[in-house]
């Protein structure tokens, strides 16, 4: 009996480390860089896109086996955040735009999915300089997730701080 319980508090031992590495290897898709690290082409994007903002933030992705690079601007208060790949083509551009300023379906749709939380901040998202969805920030609680809602109005899903979220029912969906 001493025997079994000796292998069973080993499996029980092995399982809680394996399970408190998986979040740093989630993690590890996404870092800080600096600017001189970044390749040159890069580097000319984010000059170019700066336009005399404040380059927040860098930080190295990595999704699907490709690298991509997310920068963080800031004029005025207002936040934009863009999505280079490593060619330095610009893949996506989210910037932070006011409540008033959406579309009445894409609005209506936000306020509804939004109604049992705080709104912080509402961004379009851009991709070919089209327009192709809208994100909301929002804490529901101690968490901040992000509902995503399409163009024409449509809702898209929600990601955040926890899938198990009770305000997060359906999954992300990027267009």
């Amino acid at each position: 009996m001493n025997i079994r319980n000796g292998r069973n508090s080993a499996l029980l031992l092995l399982v809680i480390c394996l399970l408190s590495f998986a979040p740093t290897q989630a993690q590890d898709n996404e870092k800080a860089v600096k600017m001189k690290d970044l390749p040159d082409a890069v580097q000319a994007t984010i000059r170019e896109q700066s336009k005399g903002e404040v380059i927040r933030g860098i930080s190295q992705e990595k999704r699907s086996g490709q690298t991509s690079y997310e920068v963080e601007f800031e004029n005025d208060g207002r936040i934009r955040e863009t999505l280079i790949d490593q060619t330095g083509k610009v893949v996506e551009i989210e910037d932070q735009i006011t409540l008033d300023s959406l579309p009445p379906a894409v609005k209506a749709e936000i306020i509804k999915q939004a109604a049992r939380g705080q709104l912080l901040l509402v961004a379009s998202v851009t991709k070919n300089n089209v327009i192709v969805a809208y994100e909301a920030r929002v804490r529901f609680g101690e968490k901040v997730s992000e509902i995503r809602v399409g163009a024409d109005g449509k809702y898209l899903g929600i990601e955040g701080d926890d899938d198990d979220d009770k305000a997060a029912t359906n999954k992300k969906v990027r267009p």
